[in-house]
């Protein structure tokens, strides 16, 4: 339990919602910032008044998955304002609290790091991005069949990156009958493709390939689906990039060329953000408890 803590949730999607809802199971005080559209939904929460003394009772911040933007902004679907936040104001907070967020650019971490305050980023922790990838990969799915005339099964994929959704992906679209190639980097990837029974394609020489996918999966989060990759491809194919902003693919090339290009990151959030909002609560409030203990010591 969270009995006596007080947490606050600022900004964010529908997974935010879940997190509110698990912080209160658990007996937790919840300041919100960002959710002034929501119509009185929690109306045992407090809103968060930045310049008030809610600020020096705060042991954690929960940030959107996607954290903030390169100039410390937040965002949220609930409201029409953007959040600031900043160094000075979390230095109010107590020196134990703790910030969370799924993702974290250089902006965040500068931000925590001059407050001296911890940050914790979910997605770089192996069991958060595993159990995401699940609904990642039918959110990947139901794009693929949403924007093309044939069937996955059967059809050429190729999926860029054997990270912990690449791996997922790689699989799953095997299992659903299409034949996949994954492109990766090392030896040791080499042969995991391999062990999986799929095609194994280098990086490194990727220029080389020909293209004749139906469907390219990028989870790469650097400019890997260039100019000399899009222009080999089939004028139906589908270039569906989940990297995190602004994704790894060249869209212009793509618009010019005639290919269809899609950046979506964040699907767990858009296609099951009742469960993408529990996986992440779950472990939120986990990882609250044991601080909870370490103050409490």
């Amino acid at each position: 339990m969270l009995t006596g803590y007080h947490v606050a949730v600022m900004g964010g999607d529908a997974r935010q919602i879940e997190i509110i809802r698990k912080l209160h199971a658990w007996d937790a005080h919840v300041y919100l910032a960002g959710f002034d559209q929501l119509n009185g939904s929690f109306t045992e929460c407090t809103d968060l008044d930045f310049s008030g003394p809610h600020v020096e009772k705060l042991d954690a911040i929960i940030l959107p998955i996607a954290g903030t933007d390169d100039q410390g902004m937040i965002d949220g679907i609930f409201t029409n304002r953007m959040i600031a936040l900043e160094t000075d104001w979390l230095k109010k907070t107590p020196k134990h609290c703790q910030i969370y967020s799924g993702i974290a650019n250089k902006t965040l971490k500068k931000i925590v790091k001059d407050a001296n305050r911890d940050l914790i980023p979910l997605m770089d922790r192996d069991d958060v991005a595993i159990y995401n990838s699940i609904p990642t990969v039918e959110g990947t799915i139901m794009m693929a069949i949403q924007h093309t005339d044939y069937t996955i099964h059967g059809s050429k994929v190729l999926v860029l990156g054997l990270g912990r959704v690449g791996m997922s992906l790689a699989r799953t679209f095997h299992q659903l009958g299409a034949k996949v190639s994954v492109a990766i980097r090392s030896d040791a990837g080499k042969a995991r493709v391999f062990e999986m029974g799929l095609t194994p394609v280098d990086m490194r020489e990727i220029d080389s390939y020909a293209m004749d996918f139906d469907y390219v999966l990028n989870t790469v989060p650097a400019p890997v689906v260039n100019a000399s990759i899009i222009k080999k491809l089939p004028s139906h194919g589908l270039i569906l990039d989940l990297a995190s902003k602004p994704g790894g693919t060249d869209f212009r090339y793509a618009e010019k060329r005639g290919i269809k290009a899609i950046l979506v990151p964040g699907l767990p959030g858009l296609v099951a953000p009742k469960t993408a909002g529990n996986i992440v609560a779950n472990v939120i409030c986990g990882e609250l408890q044991k601080s909870k203990r370490k103050v409490e010591e």
